[in-house]
């Protein structure tokens, strides 16, 4: 073998270590089945580059991008000031990348009962309160007119772990009713006064799925794909909104025009004839400056393709793409990643 040959060689080999990435990521499970879709289709294109993500609830998500032990992370509720001075303390700035909009629905089990059911603000507070304990209570039969309800037990179920759809449930709630407000609060875990506790979106979604008179809260997504009835929720222009593309399209339209610069925005109990109250954003958490920059290049070219390729894929599992105002936004954003 002479020695040029073994220079190209060499030479080659460098250029295929170089391109052969792995990243692993963690968060959230609202999203989690568009990105194992995406993740898996950007590899399929990018020959070397794989991308391994976790759906471990959002609370881990952060968690692991603070310490560092994940290339990147995921959230359905943003990460405070605090959980960002000490991601930059110890890994560096981190940036919140929207990705996707979804809604969070009050997913049901009620034997005998095949209506949609329509739920208040007051009645979701109270039911999650553990005031509302009846499904034949009036307030409930008030805003269901011809529907017979069994005078059955409300079982509440909710996450188990740190959550970001518990944050959206949350911040809902914490802006409709005093009561929600003041004794329990938002947050991605916060101290439940009743109910029975299930593991991700996957875990509440199999509680309500199998016992009869559970009420919990998930991502849309997982209600359609087991099967799980869920309700109509009054917004605050006093309509019956049903979680749709449309109607979650319609909640993310006045945020779209006053998004922050750092793109932390609560979009929940909007305004809006049309728009579903219970919505939010999702967010990648990337570090600004990864540790690898061959790591850090192919975050920034894989947020590139989300926002171009991805987009057009969302709808096909109820999610709702990112308004255009906030996709030019990103564009800018995404040139920092490296």
């Amino acid at each position: 073998m002479n020695r040029t040959f073994k220079l190209v060689l060499c030479a080659l080999i460098l250029c295929v270590a170089a391109s052969a990435q792995s990243l692993n990521g963690a968060g959230a499970s609202f999203p989690a089945p568009i990105y194992q879709k995406w993740f898996t289709e950007y590899s399929n294109a990018h020959k070397g580059v794989q991308i391994n993500y976790q759906s471990l609830g959002s609370g881990a998500g952060i968690r692991q991008v603070i310490a560092g032990t994940v290339d990147f992370g995921a959230s359905d509720g943003p990460m405070t000031d605090e959980q960002l001075a000490q991601a930059q303390a110890a890994q560096g700035k981190v940036l919140h990348i929207p990705t996707v909009l979804g809604a969070v629905v009050p997913a049901y089990n009620i034997p005998g009962v095949k209506q949609e059911i329509k739920f208040t603000p007051e009645v979701l507070a109270g039911i999650f309160l553990g005031k509302i304990n009846s499904w034949d209570d009036p307030s409930i039969t008030a805003a269901n007119p011809g529907v017979r309800f069994p005078k059955k037990e409300i079982i509440v179920v909710h996450r188990a772990d740190g959550s970001g759809t518990t944050y959206i449930f949350t911040d809902y709630l914490s802006k409709v009713s005093p009561a929600w407000n003041s004794q329990v609060g938002r947050g991605t875990s916060v101290k439940w006064p009743v109910g029975l506790a299930g593991k991700g979106n996957e875990g509440v979604a199999g509680q309500v799925r199998q016992i009869d008179g559970s009420i919990g809260y998930v991502e849309l997504i997982y209600a359609v794909q087991n099967n799980i009835s869920y309700g109509l929720v009054k917004n605050k222009s006093g309509n019956y909104i049903k979680a749709t593309l449309e109607s979650v399209t319609a909640a993310a339209a006045a945020a779209a025009a006053n998004m922050p610069a750092d793109y932390r925005v609560s979009i929940t109990d909007p305004a809006g004839k049309s728009a579903y109250p219970i919505a939010s954003f999702t967010w990648l958490l990337i570090p600004q400056q990864s540790r690898d920059a061959n790591k850090g290049r192919v975050l920034r070219d894989f947020c590139n393709w989300m926002l171009k390729e991805g987009q057009t894929e969302v709808g096909a599992l109820s999610y709702a793409p990112l308004p255009k105002e906030v996709i030019k936004k990103l564009k800018v954003t995404i040139v920092d990643i490296h």
